[in-house]
């Protein structure tokens, strides 16, 4: 009965679930006051949903390919979230982009988590982008979703050092390191009422 008194979240995903990882973990230990209420792929095989299995969390898989059109695909998505009343959804390596209609569904109440300093390398390809580019530093952004990829208000950015000779998938880990710590912290900043968006301006208040 306790736990069903936490502030509800759902965690969409689409394949290893880190982030997921780092959320049930943080929640776990007592650093985040929350519940997992659904965690929701567009892929059957994504380890998430085994992650959130066994951490006693509700795992969906919503099959994209059994609706005709997004819309009715996304409106899927929303009665599942709906019935669950949850207060935040978190985008976790969802490889689907949401439409205007699903964002507006909940405003300011959709956390998207990016390898890279936005508004510097949007997109999928974000880490290659960075070390083609030749950057000395990129980073982690934590931000609200709006209606333009990797665009809404950034609610909180980290720097990483890019080593010399680095690949892809060695920038990768030590970024995922980074987004393991931010990502529950972002979400606890926000579920605790501390997080205020004017425009772009993302702004956090004092511990009380």
């Amino acid at each position: 009965m306790i736990a069903r008194r936490l502030p509800a979240i759902a965690v969409l995903c689409s394949g290893e679930g880190t982030n997921l990882q780092a959320i049930l973990t943080a929640i776990h230990e007592g650093r985040l006051r929350a519940r997992v209420a659904v965690v929701i792929s567009d892929r059957a095989q994504a380890r998430a949903l085994l992650r959130a299995s066994r951490a006693g969390a509700e795992a969906r898989f919503v099959d994209p390919a059994r609706f005709p059109t997004k819309a009715r695909y996304e409106r899927a998505l929303i009665s599942l979230l709906d019935a669950r009343r949850v207060r935040l959804v978190c985008l976790a390596g969802f490889m689907r982009l949401l439409s205007p209609a699903f964002v507006r569904h909940y405003p300011r109440r959709i956390l998207n988590i990016h390898p890279a300093l936005l508004p510097a390398f949007p997109g999928a390809r974000a880490i290659r982008d960075a070390l083609a580019w030749g950057v000395k530093v990129t980073g982690v952004t934590v931000h609200f979703v709006d209606e333009e990829v990797d665009h809404g208000p950034i609610l909180l950015q980290e720097t990483v050092t890019v080593m010399p000779g680095e690949s892809p998938s060695q920038l990768l880990a030590r970024l995922h390191r980074v987004e393991h710590r931010l990502y529950p912290e972002a979400i606890r900043l926000v579920l605790a009422g501390r997080v205020k968006v004017m425009g772009r301006s993302v702004k956090i208040a004092e511990k009380r």
